[in-house]
């Protein structure tokens, strides 16, 4: 047996609340799920991606990762050492009208999450017609989660879904 680190406690926290809201509440529907272990650097990754119901056009992503060094300091309990994972949501959506549609998803962002590092990636495919834009929406999170961040995590993803939906309002009014 052995004790679970801080990521294996948050990715069972986000996993829990994000299945309810599927499962019980009816509010998401999850679409991928992933919990990687990368062997060459030894890090973890957990993603979540999910909708809103009835609405499959965007997508949200909890992204939950930790590194060796952190895993490591943990286990060993290395003096000073404060162990935590870095989080990410990702947004993802197609559009027609990238030019409009990015620069409103920037805005929700902004006032959503002031402090984050927010970066938006927008691809295609080069020579279809119609063209059609598949937009990213990455938030990086700037301090470490551990424990002490656990009762947020309810918060965290009422407000992803909150953005979600801000993102779907915007995106279906042009």
């Amino acid at each position: 047996m052995f004790d679970p680190t801080v990521y294996d406690n948050l990715k069972v926290a986000i996993e829990n609340y994000l299945y309810d809201l599927d499962n019980l509440d009816e509010h998401i529907h999850i679409t991928h799920r992933r919990d990687q272990l990368e062997m060459a650097s030894m890090s973890r990754e957990f993603t979540l991606q999910f909708c809103l119901r009835d609405h499959p056009s965007v997508t949200a992503e909890v992204v939950l990762k930790s590194s060796l060094e952190a895993i490591a300091a943990e286990i060993l309990e290395t003096p000073g050492s404060e162990p935590g994972c870095d989080l990410e949501l990702r947004f993802s959506l197609v559009t027609k009208n990238a030019e409009v549609h990015c620069h409103d998803i920037q805005t929700i962002m902004q006032e959503n999450w002031p402090e984050q590092r927010i970066e938006q990636h927008i691809s295609y495919i080069y020579g279809e017609t119609p063209v059609s834009f598949d937009v990213t929406v990455n938030v990086y999170f700037i301090r470490h989660l551990n424990e002490d961040q656990m009762h947020d995590i309810p918060m965290l993803c009422d407000h992803t879904l909150h953005v979600l939906n801000q993102i779907l309002l915007t995106t279906e009014k042009i």
